[in-house]
């Protein structure tokens, strides 16, 4: 029997998420209404997911919701910024159960992992396209782009190019490795994972973030130009996973590293005087991040790796340069 649009958002959509207690008014209403922790700011992100453009025809629909947060949760993470409230909009070409309920779990299942609770959006049939917009808060101090300066450090968290090989392989475009490798690639692209913790725990340490979804050098260039300095980057200290170098070799595991996007780890920037802080307040060995390089006064981009020039094949993604 067919499922129509209202009872399609009751079964699968009313009850996502936390049960938060500043959700005055959540879903099933023309609005909600959320009330403000005292003294905190608002900070909202949003994301669009569109089928054959971010993720491949029929991908698991639980990997498409968690998906579908997890990239707004890092947009979130790169601000310093605790999630808290999202709105979901949903377009659909056919009702059918099975993908909703595989859907929303994923959906909710990072929802309620990060205390996140779904209070509105809509639904409307047409090519799969899903967006997410989510709200958090944040103290006076937050983590933006544009704070960085001349002779601040450059880090990058966790390991990069893994999503971007996951995706070569879900692909067939990428045969190498073992079953574990390749399984552990393709979780990697399938189920980010946010790094919101990490995010906080920078705010008075970090002088800028962004997190990596559009490859690690574009990322990188985004923060430096933003803050008004180049940057000399060492593509031999980015962190590889033991999976991508078994998948793909070191020459194009690196090429992976540099371009691929979808890793949603945070590249950030940190002043020499607080490097000392960075390693007690965040000790790397409980969340990994590694010094890839330095911002300077060039307004220009040179890579090496180790004392050999290094010019990447590409710099990363851009939806109208491709």
């Amino acid at each position: 029997m067919p499922i129509g649009e209202f009872e399609l958002i009751e079964k699968y959509f009313s009850r996502l998420g936390t049960r938060r207690a500043d959700v005055v008014l959540g879903v099933g209403d023309d609005a909600a209404i959320l009330a403000m922790p005292a003294g905190k700011q608002l900070v909202a992100a949003t994301d669009t997911l569109v089928e054959r453009i971010h993720f491949p025809a029929g991908s698991s629909p639980r990997s498409i919701g968690h998906r579908a947060l997890a990239v707004n949760l890092s947009d979130l993470a790169a601000m310093g910024a605790q999630p808290a409230w999202a709105l979901l909009a949903l377009t659909l070409p056919a009702p059918d159960p099975d993908w909703l309920r595989e859907f929303s779990a994923g959906f909710d299942a990072l929802a309620q992992l990060n205390g996140v609770s779904l209070v509105g959006g809509d639904t409307t049939s047409g090519p799969l396209t899903i967006t997410v917009a989510l709200l958090g808060f944040c103290d006076s101090a937050y983590l933006a782009r544009s704070g960085a300066a001349p002779g601040d450090h450059l880090f990058v968290s966790g390991t990069v190019g893994d999503a971007a090989a996951g995706l070569a392989i879900l692909e067939s475009r990428l045969s190498g490795g073992s079953p574990e490798s390749r399984t552990l690639l393709q979780q990697r692209f399938l189920f980010p994972e946010a790094r919101v913790d990490l995010g906080g725990r920078l705010i008075g340490i970090a002088s800028a973030a962004i997190d990596v979804s559009d490859g690690l050098t574009a990322d990188a260039e985004k923060l430096a130009r933003a803050s008004g300095c180049g940057a000399r980057i060492d593509v031999s200290e980015l962190p590889l996973s033991a999976a991508l170098l078994d998948c793909a070799g070191p020459d194009l595991a690196r090429e992976f590293a540099v371009a691929g996007g979808d890793d949603y780890e945070l590249c950030f920037a940190v002043p020499e005087q607080r490097l000392s802080l960075l390693a007690d307040r965040v000790p790397a060995r409980r969340w990994p991040y590694r010094r890839i390089g330095v911002l300077n006064e060039s307004g220009q981009f040179e890579y090496h790796a180790g004392a050999t020039s290094y010019t990447p094949a590409r710099k990363g993604f851009d939806h109208f340069l491709r």
